[in-house]
C-alpha cells in the first residue's frame, strides 16, 4: 500500500517576481493538514494573503520530476 502525506505551503508572490515560500507542515492525513490551515490562516501575514495557501498530496518513496524540466528565460 502506498503511503501518502499532505504538504501545506504558503507562497507570497512579490510584484518583482520573487516568491517567499513557507512550508507550514507535512501531515499524515488531509484532515490534519486542513486543521493546521485553520490554525494559521488568520495569523499576521497569512490573513493578508489567503490565496497563497496550497495543500498537495504526495506519495512517499516516489520519484518526482522524472522527465526533468526546462525554463523559458
Amino acid at each position: 500500500m502506498d503511503k501518502t502525506v499532505f504538504m501545506l505551503h504558503h507562497v507570497h508572490e512579490f510584484e518583482n517576481g520573487h516568491e517567499d515560500v513557507k512550508l507550514i507542515g507535512v501531515f499524515s492525513t488531509r484532515e490534519k493538514a486542513e486543521s493546521a490551515l485553520a490554525k494559521v490562516k488568520d495569523m499576521p501575514g497569512f490573513k493578508e494573503l489567503p490565496q497563497g495557501f496550497s495543500l498537495d498530496e504526495h506519495t512517499l518513496d516516489q520519484l518526482g520530476w522524472v522527465e526533468g524540466y526546462f525554463t523559458t528565460h
